[in-house]
């Protein structure tokens, strides 16, 4: 069912493409008949999401193409291309006739799916009306003429005019083509053929561009990628660089306070000094004063050693910051330098390049149309021979169609299937199809005279 929207928008739009039909584009078209929605329990999205998935399936396919498979699944439905007109038999008995491209049918007014009895065309010897009765002569004269009445003398008309019509495309299919027809044919196959290498050409294009695409949208990536990296890498190394920097500032101050100790002790031991020779002066004066002298001395002297030891052992400590300050300052070069080498790779780090055709009498009271008889034999086995290449090609979209409709069925609401629906439903049960009708003898219509 959901065949029938996607195959019409294969035909409308061409191939399906994800990044142009997004979801929701076929929120305002009518998707399918009100009748046919409400008959199932499916919300819009899910038909939606349903007929978008078949018609990504005809991705590849021409309009011409898909226009062809959409009319091969449509002519298999039961009402499809069936004209149908209101008759009555000889026995006054309300029924309907069908005309389409197979024959001529019979039906019950309230069942318009299966027919009572058909007549294919190839059964058919003559149709013809005389005011309001129209007659139809089978093939075998051993059967009798189905005669039946229409309302008005225009109804018949119209009805010996759609006979011909059908009649005449039904025997123009089954002909032998003439060299002109077989050569056109044979034109259209090649032309087909051309047409296939030349979508398979643009597939391989599209392919490649995809995945030249693909590739640059990677070395894109791996190229942000490296420049990451490499950003990382500089913001390391300015940390690292504004790390050493600090360092090397905070040793100088350091190294700066311990020369300026050393020179205050260094001060301090030149004092003791004086003071001690002031004091050997001063010992000459007097005994006791030489004994508190050499006291003063000594406690001065042991001062002094201590201060010049102190000062010694400051002014190491000065050069020893130094030193400190001499390796932060290499180190803040190496800094520097390593920032250097980055920020030249990522400058010269070279982008990657992204693509992107039987007589006929007329009088206005009387007509008939005389089929003549032709090889029936010949025309059976084309027609069984059509039908088998059909059934091959059809075989994965009839899967298909099974599919889908086994997945539905459940949705289906009961309560709002119409008469048809059920009388569809029975005969899909039993088997039953426009086709499996044609098996039928036309005899089997004597109850309906």
């Amino acid at each position: 069912m959901t065949t029938f929207p996607s195959g019409d928008w294969a035909v409308l739009y061409g191939d399906y493409d994800p990044k142009l039909h997004k979801p929701g584009f076929l929120s305002q078209e009518e998707l399918l008949p009100k009748r046919v929605i409400n008959l199932y329990q499916m919300t819009a999205e899910m038909w939606e999401e349903r007929i978008t998935a078949c018609y990504a399936e005809h991705r590849g396919r021409t309009r011409d193409e898909a226009e062809m498979e959409y009319l091969k699944i449509a002519q298999d439905l039961d009402m499809y291309g069936v004209n149908y007109f209101f008759i009555r038999n000889k026995k006054g008995t309300d029924l309907l006739l069908g005309v389409d491209a197979l024959g001529l049918h019979i039906y019950e007014p309230d069942n318009k799916l299966t027919p009572k009895c058909s007549f294919p065309w190839n059964e058919i010897r003559n149709i013809s009306y005389s005011d309001k009765e129209f007659a139809i002569k089978p093939l075998y004269k051993k059967t009798n003429v189905f005669k039946f009445n229409s309302s008005r003398l225009r109804v018949n008309k119209l009805i010996l005019q759609l006979c011909i019509g059908n009649h005449d495309l039904f025997m123009r299919r089954r002909r032998v083509d003439s060299l002109e027809v077989q050569q056109m044919k044979a034109q259209a196959r090649e032309e087909r053929a051309r047409k296939q290498v030349e979508r398979q050409r643009l597939e391989r294009e599209k392919q490649r561009e995809k995945h030249l695409r693909e590739e640059a949208e990677r070395a894109r990536d791996e190229l942000e990628r490296r420049l990451l990296q490499l950003k990382d890498e500089a913001d390391m190394a300015n940390e690292a660089l504004m790390r050493s920097e600090q360092t090397a500032d905070l040793l100088a101050e350091k190294a700066q306070i311990a020369e300026e100790e050393a020179k205050l002790l260094a001060q301090k031991a030149a004092e003791a000094g004086s003071e001690m020779q002031r004091i050997k002066v001063t010992a000459m004066r007097g005994q006791e004063e030489r004994r508190l002298m050499e006291q003063k001395m000594l406690e001065a002297e042991m001062l002094a050693l201590k201060m010049a030891e102190e000062s010694e052992r400051r002014v190491k400590e000065a050069e020893q910051l130094k030193q400190d300050l001499q390796e932060a300052r290499e180190s803040e070069r190496r800094a520097k330098h390593k920032l250097l080498e980055i920020t030249s790779k990522a400058v010269s780090s070279p982008p990657a390049a992204g693509v992107v055709p039987a007589e006929l009498s007329f009088s206005r009271e009387n007509l008939s149309f005389d089929f003549k008889d032709t090889d029936m034999k010949r025309l059976s086995m084309e027609i069984e021979k059509e039908k088998v290449e059909y059934m091959e090609k059809s075989k994965h979209l009839q899967e298909q169609l099974n599919e889908l409709k086994t997945e539905i069925e459940s949705l289906k609401l009961k309560e709002r299937e119409t008469p048809l629906d059920v009388l569809h439903n029975q005969n899909t049960q039993q088997g039953t199809s426009k086709h499996s009708n044609f098996k039928k003898r036309w005899m089997v219509a004597a109850p309906w005279r």
